[in-house]
């Protein structure tokens, strides 16, 4: 029987298949996240960025808690940290606010959503009027230090990253009272991220996966662009083994050690895809699976300018994605 969770360095689990709750609208992701715990999952993956954290407080206030169907300690909770919050003297009021968002006492696991510091303020995206992204000088060191402090006031029982690359996760370590126990980040068959896998695992940090089935809605996806899901050698494997792509493509995650959050707003999707625990990929497939990688990254926000594509946050000094892993 395959693991459902996985021990993180400050002794607490982490469900290994949980909810993404990314571009889920208003009036979707309350029936989402009542769907998810009612199927079985326990693990729920919010951002205060997502602009959704208020109807998944309601879903849990309606399922968790005294005289509930699961208590708190069953369900694993998850927020993030916005660009515009890095400052340390925003990091507490902006995870009390997510707290009261989510009308939690406590949050399992707070990351820093990118290491990039955005303008302080309210305004989620500050651009100058040519439409150039306002940046702030705060280093992601300061942040995570702030964040520390929120462990100590028993607002989260731990914290972590995402969106960093393998130097930054030791610039955090470097100076670390307590530890980052996730790095999230953009993973499926095309960007399998093998060697940051390998570089956070070495050092005790679980590495978890957003956008594991490539995020074929994401808005700036191509209307012509070819889907992860319909690589004829993944739907060929998915035969094999009598499971569709998405749930092949979970199973292998999970097998590598990634915990993994699919997002959908679909009840059958929803149970679909935590069908996942009841089969085991062969060594040899689990390799050929490796062989989909393209380094292509598909999530990072991608803006024109001087009529070319480029990433939007290039220019940052702290822009992650610069570095080979």
């Amino acid at each position: 029987m395959a693991r459902r969770t996985v021990l993180l360095s400050t002794g607490h689990n982490i469900p290994m298949l949980g909810l993404g709750t990314w571009q889920s609208s208003a009036g979707q992701v309350k029936t989402a996240v009542l769907c998810a715990l009612e199927v079985g999952y326990r693990n729920i993956d919010c951002a205060f960025s997502y602009g959704n954290e208020h109807e998944v407080g309601e879903a849990l206030q309606e399922k968790v808690g005294p005289n509930k169907a699961l208590k708190r300690e069953d369900v694993f909770i998850v927020s993030k940290l916005w660009n515009t919050k890095h400052h340390p003297e925003d990091v507490e009021p902006a995870c009390r606010l997510s707290l009261a968002n989510l009308q939690l006492q406590y949050l399992d696991l707070y990351l820093m959503h990118w290491p990039i510091a955005f303008k302080r303020g309210d305004q989620m995206f500050p651009k100058n009027e040519d439409g150039i992204m306002q940046y702030a000088d705060t280093h992601f060191i300061d942040t995570w230090k702030a964040m520390e402090h929120l462990v100590n006031l028993g607002l989260v029982r731990a914290i972590g990253l995402s969106n960093f690359n393998a130097k930054q996760v030791d610039e955090i370590l470097a100076v670390a009272r307590h530890k980052p126990v996730v790095n999230q980040v953009e993973c499926h068959p095309y960007l399998n991220q093998k060697e940051l896998l390998e570089h956070c695992r070495d050092r005790g940090i679980i590495l978890t996966a957003y956008s594991p089935l490539g995020s074929a809605h994401r808005p700036w996806a191509k209307p012509d662009e070819h889907k992860l899901m319909d690589v004829p050698q993944l739907l060929h494997l998915a035969r094999k083994y009598g499971k569709s792509p998405a749930q092949l493509i979970l199973r292998w995650q999970l097998q590598r050690g990634v915990v993994c959050i699919p997002k959908s707003s679909n009840p059958s999707r929803i149970e679909e895809n935590f069908q996942v625990f009841d089969f085991t990929i062969s060594d040899e497939d689990m390799e050929n699976m490796l062989l989909f990688h393209k380094g292509l990254r598909l999530i990072i926000p991608v803006i024109e300018r001087d009529g070319k594509p480029v990433w939007r946050d290039a220019g940052h000094p702290h822009f992650p994605f610069h570095e080979p892993y």
